[in-house]
């Protein structure tokens, strides 16, 4: 049984921590409301937006002349990976490398046996979790969360643009969290480079539109716009995952604690219990020896 003063250390070493992830659940929650709103904001206009292209783009081929619908043979690959700067979060990143790394061994096997598979970190975990696997990770926007803002979205986007352009990279996946509730986060894997239209047959619309510049400046402006909305839209959803995770986390850390620091004083109240009864036996048995004497 632990003396006294290792259960007393151990009651407030537990207690100390307790109020700091108290403390962080709170940041976290007030931090999510900003970033929940942010991207239930978002979703509607990037909702229209793809809806937009699709429907403008349907049965013609202007979109073909973009250097971002270009449908190659797939050598290489990147993988846009959205993790957060920081731990603490429960299994956030985890689940987000995971799929990433199962996502690469069931869809391209040949380019990650050849070496041909890189991954852009959006967030310090990401790159963390692929430099150790021996990945080739360009880390130049791990920090993107602490300058937070669809033109620092932009510029990673526009990175990507013009290496897909170059025929650097043949396909280009984004893989994040989506925001779906505090509790619960869904792993999203979407092909964003080559560009390619789904088609719809239910969604078949009649509406006759007017152009005005033409149909293909239109369309040919709208798919960089489109590439640069997923890549926010993704940062942003993964910002509110991470914080309703951290909450999440923070929340079930304090009960564990909490349940942790009964055990203990249960424990502290055995020993001090033992200590005292030791005492009146020792005061009892020097009492008896003196009678004897």
């Amino acid at each position: 049984m632990a003396s006294l003063k290792e259960v007393r250390n151990r009651i407030t070493s537990v207690n100390s921590t307790m109020q700091i992830t108290k403390a962080m659940k709170m940041v976290a929650a007030a931090k999510l409301r900003r970033a929940q709103d942010r991207i239930i904001q978002m979703r509607p206009y990037a909702k229209k937006l793809n809806e937009l292209i699709a429907q403008v783009s349907q049965g013609t081929e202007v979109g073909a002349s973009s250097p971002y619908t270009q449908v190659r043979e797939v050598k290489n690959v990147l993988i846009v990976m959205v993790t957060s700067d920081r731990g603490l979060c429960g299994a956030f990143n985890t689940n987000v490398i995971k799929a990433a790394v199962a996502f690469i061994n069931e869809n391209y096997p040949v380019q990650l046996e050849k070496g041909n598979i890189s991954v852009l970190s959006l967030g310090k975990k990401g790159s963390e979790a692929f430099a150790r696997r021996g990945i080739k990770v360009d880390n130049e926007f791990t920090d993107i969360f602490q300058r937070l803002s669809f033109d620092t979205a932009k510029e990673a986007a526009e990175k990507v643009m013009a290496a897909f352009a170059e025929g650097t990279y043949d396909e280009v996946v984004l893989v994040y969290n989506e925001f779906k509730n505090v509790a619960t986060q869904i792993i999203r894997t979407e092909k964003i480079l080559p560009l390619v239209s789904e088609e719809t047959e239910e969604k078949t619309s009649n509406t006759d539109y007017i152009f005005e510049p033409s149909e293909e400046e239109i369309i040919l402006e709208l798919i960089p716009k489109a590439i640069k909305l997923s890549v926010f839209k993704a940062v942003l959803d993964s910002n509110a995952s991470e914080h309703g995770a951290r909450m999440t986390a923070m929340d079930k850390a304090t009960e564990n604690g909490g349940e942790l620091l009964k055990a203990l004083k249960i424990e502290y109240n055995r020993s001090r219990q033992a200590a005292i009864t030791k005492e009146i036996l020792e005061i009892v048995g020097g009492a008896e020896a003196l009678k004897g004497a």
